[in-house]
């Protein structure tokens, strides 16, 4: 039971997705490239006390992994890349085509993997062509879609020519959780998702 997390665009809520799916699996947590601080890895392991396997690169800049890891004077290898064995939920950074270095996309690196992948998508306007622009993106490298979580306030028009037109499974929404605590994360997450659609 590995996943891989990305999402249509940046700051969309797949790190308290992440979160949500990590608990509720009781799965590790993986983010293979951190840009900028406190880390997404903190904010998991605060909204799910799940276990935290350390990034590959851990870089200060919030800015796209390739730029963040020119200011330090590092090249990431994407080969250095390598999931870890046993249930674990792994969250890219960004979208993706957010390139790790000069040559190389997080995308590819999923290509590699061949992990199943869940794309988070938001439900506000504009979420229609980019979640369909990247349900084609996967396919085409042949990556295995395992579904779309939606994000935000209910938008069932929007999500439903997503999942007919893209010819993938909703796997739910997670609405805005205000306060957003750990509690409050599980409750909702039990909710709105449900555990057979990751078995």
């Amino acid at each position: 039971m590995r996943f891989v997390v990305t999402g249509t665009d940046t700051n969309i809520g797949k790190t308290v997705f992440s979160a949500g799916l990590a608990g509720m699996l009781g799965a590790r947590y993986w983010k293979p490239v951190q840009a900028g601080l406190p880390s997404d890895s903190q904010t998991v392991a605060e909204l799910s006390g799940v276990e935290i396997v350390p990034e590959a690169y851990r870089l200060q800049l919030a800015a796209s992994p390739h730029q963040a890891a020119a200011e330090e004077g590092i090249t990431i290898d994407p080969d250095a890349l390598r999931p870890p064995d046993g249930p674990v939920v792994i969250e890219g950074a960004g979208g993706l085509m957010v390139p790790l270095n000069p040559h190389t996309l997080f995308i590819d690196v999923f290509a590699r993997w061949k992990l199943p992948l869940i794309l988070c998508a938001r439900t506000r306007l504009g979420t229609i062509n980019h979640t369909l622009l990247s349900v084609e993106a996967i396919r085409t490298r042949g990556i295995p879609l395992h579904g779309v979580a939606f994000i935000g306030e209910a938008n069932p028009e929007s999500e439903k020519v997503i999942s007919e037109i893209g010819k993938v499974k909703r796997l739910g929404r997670l609405p805005v959780i205000e306060p957003l605590t750990r509690g409050r994360l599980a409750g909702v997450f039990s909710k709105t998702f449900n555990i057979a659609d990751f078995a």
